[in-house]
């Protein structure tokens, strides 16, 4: 899975966080990709307001290219992949750098464990999950689980 943005330090962990779920998820990577980028408050409030309706400052945001569920698999998609590249495009994900740290600090643990979960939230999200119903949230939260284990964060 080919990861753009400016993610620096942290690109290493999130590589090993899609690598794991593509295991998990049974998918082929290989020829997907996403992107992350870091904002403010004040941008991630004004993106959070123009696309969902609410008026606040969040952690993370997901822009999902496809209009996939967590049970279709990927292969179904590519007729959409980019007739160049070859490459499927699964979305955006934008973090609150700013909100990341006050959560890590709120939460006891690290900003670079803070801003992996994120991410991971984020691409789970690309990949048609969501936790608007409680028991597809118990799922969401048990796979973000396993997969923040094994990358030992």
């Amino acid at each position: 899975m080919k990861i753009e943005g400016k993610i620096g330090f942290y690109k290493p962990k999130i590589k090993k966080i899609s690598e794991i779920c593509e295991k998990m998820l049974k998918e082929d990577f290989s020829k997907v990709y996403f992107s992350i980028n870091f904002v403010d408050e004040e941008q991630i409030k004004k993106l959070n307001n123009d696309f969902r309706q609410v008026d606040k400052v969040t952690d993370v945001l997901s822009f999902p290219n496809l209009n996939k569920s967590p049970n279709e698999k990927l292969k179904k998609f590519f007729k959409f992949a980019d007739f160049d590249t070859g490459l499927l495009f699964l979305g955006d994900i934008v973090i609150c750098k700013n909100v990341a740290k006050k959560q890590a600090s709120e939460y006891g643990h690290s900003l670079k464990r803070e801003v992996c979960f994120l991410a991971l939230h984020g691409l789970l999200h690309l990949l048609g999950f969501d936790h608007i119903k409680e028991e597809d949230e118990k799922i969401m939260n048990k796979l973000q689980d396993k997969i923040m284990e094994e990358v030992g964060l």
